[in-house]
């Protein structure tokens, strides 16, 4: 059921409650990206479709438009892709005046074919794929951020800098912390909510001015767009109180990680019979959940880039820090990069702790589906479980420690290319060699501080 229909949004035109459709597909990094269109145009022809520039999925996080993709260049003129919007996503946006919002599939320059580097197609491959073998899947994802004192302008004019964060302590489940914090923090639930997006709830973290935000499980492709609206909307709200969030997986050295658990399991194909629980399994896990486990597991390092995408996602891995080191498994484990929640009972699953809070949930929620997928298509037996501290085991399948690492991983992943195709792999992996090459040039506030003088 669409959170609004046209009918709908024609009513609210008309009783001038609506003016601007915001219109937006997502690039490779899981931001909005598109145009506001007046209502009109929206209810007259845009509803069909729009178009955007192609270097959108050819393009870093400073926009720039990366040389070397096949998919476009300089060469190639860079051309349209079609947005054609995907009306079961058509919503309002209560936190921004008389508008609406929508979010697209991006296909050709004619319309016909998606674009198979689009990471909303990606995750559609993988959900169909799933399809095929009488499975659905259900996924949540936690959102962890940091919010700070000053605003998004302040914080840019300081250098990102001397940053003030919103609490002086750790605010972990801390109710009288983050009541001071509430003008944001309700707002947000309360936005969202207002826009179809069913909000759990937020909390305080494990750091100074550090929060979660949880929303309802559900099918993949609708969690990664409840990700993805809610994670622009918390900075566009953030913004208008005069605060800055931030999703980076690590933006101080001293203070804890902002995470992205993925939560994960397998459903009878209509979504009404939990397929990763027997009663009989260690847990209470089928032997199908455990096959996907596996796959996970032996697959890990292939995948970690679209859990990590960033020079600065691999800062978040360090121990006693609550993000993993280890890519192992764990019932009910928080050291554990994969843990078993809600044992010997229906709702018994596997939470992915690997993930930032930069990650694309497309591109991850894809990746974990392929790995789980190949677990199951082998049969692969489940490894034995990790026990205790798994900071402290000796061996155990380490997280690849740098971008550089992971992008190799990625590189050489049969796996990956069987289940996403080679012109995904081949294009992220440029998109990951890119950002390296990019950090590898820079001179860093670190290295001036530690050698100006005395080096």
């Amino acid at each position: 059921m669409a959170p609004l229909t046209l009918e709908q949004l024609t009513a609210a035109a008309d009783a001038g409650e609506i003016d601007t459709v915001i219109l937006a597909q997502v690039d490779m990094q899981g931001r909005m990206m598109g145009k506001r269109l007046h209502v009109r145009h929206f209810l007259e022809s845009g509803y069909k479709e729009s178009h955007s520039c192609n270097y959108l999925l050819a393009a870093d996080l400073e926009m720039e438009p990366v040389p070397g993709f096949e998919t476009t260049s300089w060469e190639r003129g860079y051309g349209d892709y079609t947005m054609r919007p995907d009306l079961e996503t058509l919503r309002l946006a209560p936190w921004l005046p008389g508008t609406a919002l929508v979010l697209a599939d991006i296909l050709d320059h004619h319309g016909m074919a998606p674009v198979s580097v689009s990471p909303r197609a990606i995750l559609q491959q993988q959900v169909e794929r799933l399809a095929t073998l009488g499975l659905s899947a259900k996924m949540a994802s936690e959102l962890e951020f940091f919010l700070f004192k000053e605003s998004f302008e302040d914080a840019e004019s300081a250098g990102y800098r001397s940053l003030t964060p919103i609490s002086p302590y750790n605010e972990d489940y801390h109710i009288f912390q983050t009541t001071k914090e509430e003008g944001v923090l309700r707002a947000i639930r309360n936005g969202l909510y207002g826009a179809g997006i069913p909000v759990e709830s937020t909390k305080g973290e494990a750091a100074a001015g550090q929060g979660e935000l949880n929303i309802r499980y559900g099918a993949p492709i609708e969690t990664a767009d409840y990700h993805t609206i809610a994670k622009n909307a918390a900075k566009e709200i953030a913004w208008s109180q005069g605060r800055a969030l931030t999703f980076m997986a690590k933006w101080n050295y001293a203070a804890s990680g902002s995470s992205c658990h993925v939560h994960q399991s397998l459903w009878s194909a209509d979504g009404s019979v939990p397929l990763f629980h027997d009663a009989n399994g260690p847990y209470g896990m089928s032997k199908m959940m455990q096959h996907f486990l596996a796959g996970q597991l032996l697959h890990a390092s292939e995948f970690t880039f679209f859990l990590a995408p960033n020079i600065n996602s691999y800062k978040r891995f360090q121990a006693q820090t609550f993000a993993p080191t280890k890519a192992v498994w764990s019932s009910d484990n928080r050291t554990a990069g994969y843990r078993i929640c809600g044992a010997d009972s229906p709702a018994v699953r596997v939470e992915c702790r690997v993930g930032g809070a930069d990650l694309n949930p497309y591109l991850a929620f894809a990746a974990l589906l392929a790995a789980g997928i190949a677990g199951i298509e082998a049969k692969l037996e489940l490894e034995p479980e990790a026990a205790g501290d798994a900071y402290a085991e000796t061996g155990g399948r380490a997280i690849p420690p740098t971008l550089r690492a992971a992008t190799t991983a990625l590189q050489g992943s049969s796996m990956l290319r069987t289940a996403l195709g080679d012109d995904v792999v081949d294009h992220y992996v440029h998109a990951a060699e890119w950002e390296q090459i990019e950090y590898d040039r820079r001179v860093t506030d670190w290295e001036i501080a530690r050698g100006f003088e005395r080096s």
